[in-house]
Parts: structure tokens; C-alpha cells; sequence
């Protein structure tokens, strides 16, 4: 009977510390690139994240905000431009687009409302961004604002900004 006792305690220790080992992999909040890819919007998006090298960037402690276009929103782009930006040489284009949808810091919307402001890109560049009739980024109305990611925050836009 203690050989038996014996066993299930030592089946029932390592169980547990697997469980344990995992734990932190199963609390962890998602990050900006995991919500876009397990979101059935953002296909585009994420493979254009993927193809400039920018998924470890927006992985990172961040905070960052990011203006997400959708699919809808890539595929309202003159025919073949989403193609030719993943041409492995145009990737320093495709970068200065993408970064051109990303700002330092977690901004959420209450901060944007009633505000005209301009404020730096991770490229470098300025967007307009006016929330006193709910929010638009340059041409860019916000249709989902605040997804909380654990290293910044996600705004759904509608179409795609261009430096």
C-alpha cells in the first residue's frame, strides 16, 4: 500500500509541477502580433508584419499603439499593390508603411477624445489624429478602438495610411 501511495504521489508531484511550468505560458496576456493573427481580420496585416521582419519589434515590451487596417482595408488598395509590397525588394517600403501605423506609447481612445493632435510615427513621420467625432487617423476612421494588448493597444482603421 505505500509502494502505491508512493507512486501516485510522485505521478501527482510531477503533474503538478508541469502544471506549474506551464502556468505562466497559459496567463500571459496576448501581445500585439498575437491578437492580430489569432484575429480573422488582420490576415494581411500579419503577413506584411511578417515579411518586413517586424513581428519580434511588435512582440517587444513596447508600449506600443498600432492603427491596424484590415483585410478590407489592404483589399481597397489599387490591384497588386499588397503583392508588390511583399517583393522581397520592396521591403524597405513595406516597412515605412507599416511603421507609419505605429506610435510610441499605449495611447486608449478616452485620451484621444476631443483632441486634434500630430504625433510621431515609429518611421519618423507625423499622423493627424482627431477625436473630437470619435477618432480618425489621417484618412482612417477607428472602428474598434482599445484592444488591450499586454505590451499596447490596438485601434481596427479602415483603410491603410500611407507616408
Amino acid at each position: 500500500m505505500n509502494r502505491r501511495f508512493a507512486i501516485k504521489s510522485t505521478i501527482l508531484a510531477a503533474g503538478l509541477a508541469a502544471a506549474a511550468a506551464c502556468a505562466p505560458m497559459m496567463d500571459k496576456e496576448p501581445d500585439i502580433v498575437d491578437i492580430a493573427a489569432s484575429n480573422g481580420n488582420f490576415n494581411t496585416l500579419v503577413a506584411a508584419v511578417t515579411a518586413a521582419g517586424l513581428v519580434d519589434t511588435l512582440k517587444g515590451d513596447g508600449p506600443f499603439t498600432v492603427f491596424a487596417p484590415t483585410d478590407a482595408a489592404f483589399a481597397a488598395l489599387p490591384e497588386g499593390t499588397v503583392e508588390t509590397l511583399l517583393m522581397p525588394e520592396n521591403i524597405d517600403q513595406l516597412t515605412a508603411i507599416l511603421t507609419y501605423h505605429v506610435v510610441l506609447g499605449a495611447v486608449t481612445s478616452d485620451q484621444l477624445a476631443g483632441q486634434r493632435l500630430s504625433v510621431a510615427t515609429v518611421n519618423g513621420e507625423e499622423v493627424h489624429i482627431d477625436g473630437t467625432d470619435g477618432v480618425t487617423v489621417e484618412n482612417a476612421t477607428v472602428t474598434t478602438a482599445d484592444i488591450i494588448a499586454s505590451n499596447g493597444v490596438i485601434h481596427v482603421i479602415d483603410s491603410v495610411l500611407l507616408p
